[in-house]
């Protein structure tokens, strides 16, 4: 792994870069809470290139009101050994800027170097 391959960004003290370790091959499971009766959806942003994005799912809490919210999952496949970055925004459909951010960095090993 080389320093390089990771994008340096700007995320504030109070937020944490969140840090996976999976061996080369593995899927990664991402699962973030989403309230859509609000108007927000989780968008991703990584490079294509170093993750596949295998699965996007939306599963919806049991309620008996209109309430519309639940747990997202992404998954990406790793394609190669390095360090990347996935970078997650709350977009509220009427907002402009982002509501909230999650930064995950995703170390993938070798499949005989794996950490988890």
């Amino acid at each position: 792994m080389t320093a390089d391959r990771v994008p340096l960004v700007d995320v504030p003290a109070q937020e944490a870069i969140r840090t996976i370790h999976v061996a080369c091959g593995e899927t990664v499971p991402i699962h973030l809470w989403e309230d859509r009766t609000r108007g927000e959806q989780w968008v991703p942003s990584y490079d294509p290139t170093e993750l596949m994005l295998v699965e996007d799912e939306f599963l919806r809490t049991t309620s008996n009101n209109a309430v519309d919210a639940g747990r997202r999952t992404f998954v990406f496949q790793t394609v190669r050994p390095g360090a990347y970055q996935v970078e997650f925004h709350k977009r509220l459909a009427w907002k402009f800027t982002a509501e909230d951010r999650r930064v995950f960095r995703i170390l993938v090993d070798l499949p005989s170097q794996s950490h988890r």
